[in-house]
């Protein structure tokens, strides 16, 4: 067996030929920190214009190390070492950290989260749209409870407003949105106990057709919940698991139609191919239901039927950039989180990548003048890499080093717990026997659970635009959408507006009242 002190010594290196030749000469980074002063420098003229739209990307489970590692990840799929990428989200100027726990929970949920980031105010784990008044589970604890979210502010102000995501699309995240609910996992009617359904609570599905009927752009999946039970599904007709759920056989898809106005264009779209053949001027309307559940991962995306979250953003910002009076787009980046709790870090990661093109295609379209734009995570993971491996390792490979414990070598990316916890004979599995640089390989943990749980640590916030400097320091996370709500001018707090007092309603680039004067309301 080989000395780990020697397996170490040699990655040490190895690690000067991965050493570009200009990393070499100290000019290069003193001339590259200059070049970052200067930048920073030119944000102290702040960007205090009304910001007419607001988008805000969540990256669901994207902890710092997620970011991190899908920042290597992005840089490797272009052959460079890695490290040196830079995300999109990295581009931005403004950077921040959120404290995610939940009321009753240190280490949160994604309901009670996406309630702080959406509404503006902590919530119990498990509840979604509902102040902490609100227990999980009981239904009679939600009446009077009920909070509403940036994107009905939005709305009520004349804005356009827009959800896309890769989960369902009445998952946890997007259903904080427009749901008031006192559990995430009520998606139809089928999932409700009896109890709740005789106290007049009404399923996530229901509440997303019929709590603000105007939506105007809704992307991801969730087909199934919102047909009656048993219905066959349009793409996947022998599995049984795809058919509709509802108990009260409505269907809801002809209820959505039959919302719009007969001079308004309304599509509905179930795949790729008729989504991109829409012509977004002609779209008033768009419902787009691509999976019975949750879309694919990015990895094992059929691209005939499923559209890519680059895609579905690019169509939703055609619908929505058409409102002279701008718009409020959420995207979620949903099945990062998924990946991770599978234990598997090459689906999260790619997940994580295929978000970040998605905020490319969004900058592209959009001005920093006019959109504020927001890209943060509802809490992290219990997701690392290290192992000192040596610049451009491969982010899936193997530390170059074997544990000095048990001789065998390991993964740079582990887990603290989750399904990858193996025994083979008593001892932990030799990964040099397996393919870890498989699809699905579920990393290694430390301790064995079926799932692997989310992580407690603050996540980054990431803003540009109109008032982004507002996001600078370390914040609870239900102070997110105050400021979203204070950029654009929408809500209660329209005090420091200059047009407030005139009655009229703001136009691109009509400039705030110095901060110095700001008075700052909380009537959420």
């Amino acid at each position: 067996m080989i000395s780990p002190f020697l397996v170490l010594a040699i990655g040490t290196c190895l690690t000067n030929s991965f050493v570009p030749e200009k990393e070499k000469d100290p000019s290069y980074w003193r001339q590259q920190a200059q070049e970052t002063l200067k930048n920073a420098l030119k944000l102290q003229k702040l960007n205090t214009n009304v910001a007419k739209n607001v988008i805000m990307f969540l990256g669901d489970g994207m902890g710092v190390s997620t970011v991190t590692a899908a920042r290597i990840l992005k840089g490797q799929l272009h052959h460079n070492t890695g490290e040196e990428t830079r995300l999109e989200m990295d581009k931005f100027p403004f950077v921040a950290l959120s404290k995610t726990y939940n009321t009753n929970a240190q280490v949160p949920d994604s309901a009670g989260t996406a309630t702080a980031y959406l509404c503006g105010v902590k919530a119990n784990e498990g509840t979604v749209g509902v102040s902490a008044a609100t227990e999980r589970t009981r239904c009679n604890t939600t009446q009077g409870n009920e909070v509403t979210s940036i994107l009905r502010w939005a709305k009520d102000a004349g804005k356009s407003v827009g959800i896309v995501t890769t989960t369902r699309v009445n998952h946890a995240t997007p259903s904080a949105a427009y749901a008031h609910s006192a559990d995430r996992d009520w998606y139809s009617d089928n999932e409700m106990p009896p109890e709740a359904l005789s106290q007049g609570c009404k399923d996530i599905a229901y509440q997303l057709m019929h709590n603000i009927k105007d939506i105007d752009v809704i992307m991801g999946g969730g087909r199934k919940y919102m047909y009656p039970k048993n219905r066959t599904d349009v793409e996947y007709e022998l599995d049984e698991k795809a058919r509709g759920t509802r108990l009260d056989g409505l269907d809801l898809i002809s209820i959505w139609k039959s919302f719009k106005p007969r001079h308004k264009h309304s599509h509905y779209v179930w795949n790729r191919t008729e989504l991109l053949a829409l012509d977004p001027s002609r779209v008033d309307y768009l419902l787009g239901l691509f999976e019975p559940g949750d879309m694919q991962y990015e990895l094992n995306r059929n691209n005939l039927t499923d559209p890519s979250l680059s895609e579905m953003v690019e169509v939703a910002l055609r619908v929505l950039t058409k409102n002279p009076k701008g718009f409020f787009l959420l995207v979620e980046g949903g099945r990062i989180d998924h990946g991770h709790h599978e234990g598997k870090a090459k689906q999260a990661l790619h997940e994580a990548v295929e978000m970040d093109q998605a905020i490319g295609k969004a900058g592209t379209m959009t001005s920093q003048k006019d959109t504020l734009t927001v890209v943060t995570a509802d809490h992290s993971h219990v997701f690392t890499f290290g192992g000192y491996t040596p610049r451009g390792n491969s982010i899936f490979g193997l530390a170059p080093m074997v544990s000095d414990t048990d001789k065998k070598p390991f993964t740079a990316i582990l887990y603290g717990n989750g399904p990858g916890y193996k025994v083979v004979d008593g001892e932990r599995e030799n990964v040099s026997m397996v393919d870890y640089a498989h699809n699905n390989y579920q990393a290694q943990s430390a301790v064995p659970l079926r799932h692997e749980t989310h992580g407690g640590e603050d996540v980054a916030v990431f803003a540009k635009g109109p008032m982004a400097h507002l996001l600078h320091g370390v914040h609870e996370q239900n102070y997110i959408p105050h400021v979203m709500a204070y950029a654009s001018c929408i809500g209660a707090n329209l005090d420091h507006c200059a047009w407030a007092s005139s009655g009229s309603t703001p136009s691109p680039g009509v400039l705030l009242i110095p901060l110095a004067l700001l008075s700052l309301r909380t009537l959420f």
